[in-house]
Formats: structure tokens, sequence, C-alpha cells
């Protein structure tokens, strides 16, 4: 398969996860939340994690909010990534895992809209659970996290 027609697959995937979320909707009373904003384009997100019952494992986690394609496609693939993980294995997940998902080529800007789900992620599991904030949190001084 050529550059050009696996690019355009992997564009077709991130359109499917923008136009059918998955993980989408709210979890009332999670075990852990937070919620992202990236000020520069308008994205936002809340994300809940429900643990299961030994308390590390995430057994269920959605995702609300508004913005780009590749802000809410990113979002959408990493429920499906971080279901089933542990806090720890999420809270270690390197850009590069979800970036390799995505598959096309993005821009700084494009960046920081396609780590707002994965950030904001880390920081509900920090708040929840203690673990490590995510690295090089300083590089995203306007993402908005809380």
């Amino acid at each position: 398969m050529s550059d050009f027609a696996l690019e355009n697959l992997y564009r077709e995937v991130i359109l499917d996860h923008y136009k059918n979320p998955r993980g989408h909707g709210v979890i009332e009373h999670a075990d852990a939340e937070a919620e992202g904003q990236n000020p520069l384009c308008g994205d936002e997100v809340s994300i809940y994690v429900a643990f299961g019952e030994d308390g590390e494992t995430i057994d269920d986690v959605k995702f609300s909010g508004r913005g780009c394609a590749i802000s809410q496609a990113a979002t959408s693939m990493l429920m499906e990534m971080a279901k089933g993980r542990t806090a720890e294995q999420v809270a270690t997940l390197d850009k590069d895992e979800l970036l390799a998902e995505i598959g096309v080529p993005l821009t700084p800007v494009r960046l920081k809209c396609a780590m707002l789900g994965l950030t904001t992620l880390k920081v509900a599991l920090h708040k929840a659970k203690g673990t490590p904030l995510p690295e090089g949190l300083a590089d995203f001084d306007d993402l908005e996290l809380t």
C-alpha cells in the first residue's frame, strides 16, 4: 500500500471516530474525572473513569466535549486503548502509542489537539490515584486542565 493510500485510510479512521465516537458519554459518580481545554482552538474534553473491583483496572472510561476532528477522534481512540488497562499503565502510556493509532503527521498545533484527551485522562488518574502527571506537561502550558 502506498504512503498516500495509507494516509487516506488513516484519515477515514479519524473521520469515523469523529462521527461515531467510542466511549462518548458521562459516567455518573465516576471514580476519577478531569476536564481539559485547549483555548487555542476551543477544544474541550471531560473524561470519566470507573475502576474495576481491584480499584486499579479501568473498567469503563467515557468522554464528553466538543472540538476539532483530531481532538475528538484521538480521545475516542484513547477510550478504546485505556479500557482494561490499569491506572499506572495508562499514566505511563507514551504519546507515541496514541500518535501511532492516529497515523497521520500532525503540526505542533494539531499535536496539542490530539494530546488533549490523553493529558486530561492522565490528570484524572493523578487526582484519583496519585499516578504520575504526564511528562512534558510544560509543553502544554496553553492547555487548561482541572
